[in-house]
């Protein structure tokens, strides 16, 4: 989408909906426009300072964090925004995109360095580092106005924030998480990227799953393992898949560890028959931590915190449903979720061009739900100062 055409549709949401919020309405369209543009121009650049990126060091009970902080020119309130796993983590250019749209919108941002993140492996402790970032950002006044902020998180990091705002040391004070791209019950999730299968309604549908969530498995083992080894054949097998996507990787995978094998095993099943057996095969110590992950297995009717969820109905890493399961999980009221048809897959944005019928059927209505989405989003900030 182009810069003019974004600004166009935001002077003409802005219109529409005059009578209502105008002003917060008109902003939200701007918002989302930005983030369309992402490095590119758009309204709100032009109309707003460029917000202060710095690293920082800080401490919550002796244990020492780092992260970003992106500072507007004037802070209205605050929110922790938490990459999935990438290699990046904090650094990538899509969340410091995204970071840097959310600061120009006046809310001051920290972006957590989640070191498990960056090695693409997932830990129990990634829910205590997330309510750490929110306790040092929600406890300085003059970051966060009323004493309260909220979260907003990517793909698997939805799982740990939702743990985070559970503990009992900040349950009532985070106002709301966006999620995008959540999940709800993590085996399942993780039957979905290794098979493709997932079951909605009592269908079963399929879609061929990206690979992404079979690397991170992979990694993810690592350190439930005992031979240093598994690491050089596991880079070696994902540098010849993107070399080759349909390279035989048997060869490399004999010369894993036992433990590497069974995730190696799973990672390449594509039988969803046969995905509780060898899940079973990993190692136990994993498992343990897998369930700890698992949403499906707390009563979530403790969260106090709304839950804003948007998921793609395309999305080929977790499927769309559980981000409805995990709304019927929260509270009574307490959860929406927003189902992108086309212009949402994983995380990222994909749009058409304006001169074709799927811009005007689909990608419209689309963005008329992400719109609504910053909205809301825009509505607990003002709550929240």
């Amino acid at each position: 989408m182009t810069p003019r055409l974004a600004t166009t549709l935001a002077f003409l949401l802005f219109f529409l909906l005059a009578g209502c919020a105008p002003v917060r309405h008109y902003e939200a369209a701007l918002v989302l426009q930005d983030i369309v543009a992402d490095q590119g121009a758009s309204r709100l650049k032009q109309t707003t300072a460029a917000p202060v990126r710095k690293s920082i060091v800080y401490t919550v009970d002796g244990r020492e964090r780092r992260g970003d902080l992106y500072l507007p020119s004037t802070i209205r309130a605050a929110i922790v925004a938490i990459p999935g796993a990438v290699p990046l983590g904090n650094n990538d250019p899509r969340l410091v995109s995204f970071a840097t749209t959310l600061a120009r919108a006046g809310f001051a941002v920290l972006a957590p360095d989640l070191r498990g993140f960056r090695a693409l492996q997932i830990r129990p402790a990634d829910s205590r580092e997330i309510s750490d970032a929110f306790i040092y950002l929600s406890s300085r006044p003059e970051l966060a106005p009323a004493g309260r902020a909220g979260m907003f998180a990517f793909s698997y990091a939805v799982g740990p924030a939702v743990l985070a705002a559970l503990e009992p040391d900040i349950r009532t004070r985070v106002r709301y998480i966006v999620g995008v791209g959540g999940y709800h019950d993590l085996p399942r999730a993780m039957r979905f990227f290794t098979t493709g299968w997932f079951e909605h309604d009592g269908q079963w549908q399929r879609m061929t799953p990206d690979d992404t969530g079979k690397m991170v498995l992979l990694y993810a083992s690592l350190p439930y393992l005992e031979d240093d080894s598994d690491r050089g054949i596991f880079d070696r097998m994902v540098a010849l898949r993107m070399t080759d996507p349909a390279a035989d990787l048997s060869p490399l995978a004999a010369e894993l560890s036992r433990g590497a094998q069974a995730a190696y095993a799973l990672a390449a099943n594509t039988d969803p028959a046969r995905f509780a057996e060898l899940l079973a095969d990993l190692p136990a110590a994993m498992r343990a931590d897998m369930e700890r992950l698992n949403l499906a297995r707390y009563d979530l009717k403790s969260l106090q915190a709304r839950l804003i969820l948007v998921h793609g109905k395309n999305d080929n890493l977790i499927p769309y449903p559980e981000s409805l399961a995990l709304a019927a999980a929260a509270p009574e009221g307490l959860a929406d979720v927003s189902l992108i048809h086309g212009v949402l897959g994983h995380v990222d944005l994909n749009f058409s061009s304006l001169f074709t019928w799927r811009f005007w059927s689909e990608d419209l209505p689309d963005m008329w739900k992400l719109w609504r989405v910053i909205d809301s989003l825009l509505a607990e900030r003002m709550a929240a100062s």
